[in-house]
């Protein structure tokens, strides 16, 4: 589903900004006037103004389908709400330096000291 309203909101910002290339300019904003264009009839120009806002409507109607599929979607699961709850301090009151937190569980084992020699068979 989430990947069909991407496709579909895809081509229509493809069309949007092909049909607002299309349109005459108004002139003013860099001093290059909209001379005799390719489009230049009123008649055209009101087809181009219409295909816009239709464009337009569909690419918010699209933009908010996506927010709300991408809101009720699966998402992955936090490493956080996996943790159990741990004491802040040990039981029997000393501190040794060994926890049970998340980043005690994603320390590597300590490699074993002196020369890996495979075992003799």
């Amino acid at each position: 589903m989430e990947t069909v309203l991407i496709v579909i909101h895809l081509m229509v910002v493809l069309a949007l900004v092909l049909v607002v290339l299309l349109q005459r300019s108004e002139g003013g904003a860099l001093g290059i006037g909209g001379g005799g264009g390719g489009i230049s009839t009123r008649g055209s120009a009101n087809i181009l103004t219409r295909a816009t806002a239709a464009l337009a409507v569909i690419f918010f109607a699209t933009s908010l389908s996506l927010a709300i599929v991408a809101k009720t979607g699966e998402r992955p699961a936090s490493i956080l709400d996996a943790v159990p709850g741990t004491p802040t301090a040990p039981a029997g009151g000393e501190t040794s330096g060994e926890g049970n937190g998340i980043l005690d569980q994603l320390r590597p084992e300590p490699a074993p000291s002196g020369p890996q020699v495979p075992s003799a068979q």
